[in-house]
């Protein structure tokens, strides 16, 4: 219902400015054909604006032919998508009248006025923003979209390529510090079978020189007594064998 609403509010100009541009509409649907085209920039698009509340409200002042409204960025959109909203939105857009004197007279009458004239209006609030482009044709919008697209595209494939150096970057990094690590564990292990030992005290000398005194003793004492055991033994042969 607001969408014909404001349609209506378009087919009764108020002023002269906006007479005469119906009147130039008029007579260029009337069968001037030597009619240029002209194209009207819109700088402000208000939330839930649609390319049909465009022509709804424009086509009252003449007749309208494309019209291109350019979509908010894709990472917007995402942020809004996160917090729970998935209304599309968009920036700035492009309308094209089929003459450009009626263009003209529309974004001089209509620029800095409101979107609805009704309070009802969903856009009553809203001021037009426009500007008429002299010696703009819509290839040229066409071929800065394309543009435009190409340098995201472009942007597309650097970040892609950054992305993928990084990441070889740091799998290099991750590699490297393995085979040091590796490195230090052996490092470590061959230092482990070395097996350096500390210099013995004084102390320690002469207690191991004591131990040797005295297994040299004992060693002594149990060959002397050896040969005691044997000289008895060969005694009593001798003396049994006399017997």
């Amino acid at each position: 219902m607001c969408e014909v609403m404001d349609s209506k509010e378009g087919e009764g100009p108020e002023n002269k400015e906006e007479e005469d541009a119906a009147e130039l509409g008029l007579s260029s649907q009337g069968g001037t054909k030597n009619t240029m085209p002209g194209i009207i920039y819109l700088g402000h698009i208000p939330p839930r604006f649609r390319p049909r509340h465009v022509r709804n409200l424009l086509s009252g002042y003449g007749e309208v032919g494309r019209i291109f409204l350019q979509p908010e960025e894709q990472h917007i959109r995402k942020k809004k998508k996160k917090a729970g909203t998935n209304a599309k939105n968009f920036t700035e857009g492009w309308v094209e009248f089929r003459d450009k004197r009626v263009a003209k007279l529309v974004a001089a009458s209509l620029h800095n006025t409101p979107m609805g004239v009704r309070k009802r209006s969903r856009f009553h609030h809203d001021l037009w923003n426009m500007k008429y482009l002299h010696r703009f044709k819509w290839t040229h919008l066409s071929e800065r979209l394309a543009y435009e697209r190409q340098v995201q595209q472009q942007r597309m494939r650097a970040e892609v390529s950054q992305a993928k150096r990084e990441t070889n970057f740091y799998l290099q990094n991750v590699e490297k510090s393995k085979r040091f690590s590796k490195k230090d564990s052996q490092g470590e292990q061959e230092e482990k079978s070395w097996g350096f030992a500390q210099r013995r005290t004084e102390q320690e000398i002469q207690t191991s020189k004591g131990n040797k005194r005295l297994k040299k003793q004992l060693a002594r004492a149990a060959e002397i007594q050896q040969k005691s055991q044997s000289n008895r033994s060969l005694l009593a042969k001798i003396f049994n064998a006399q017997e």
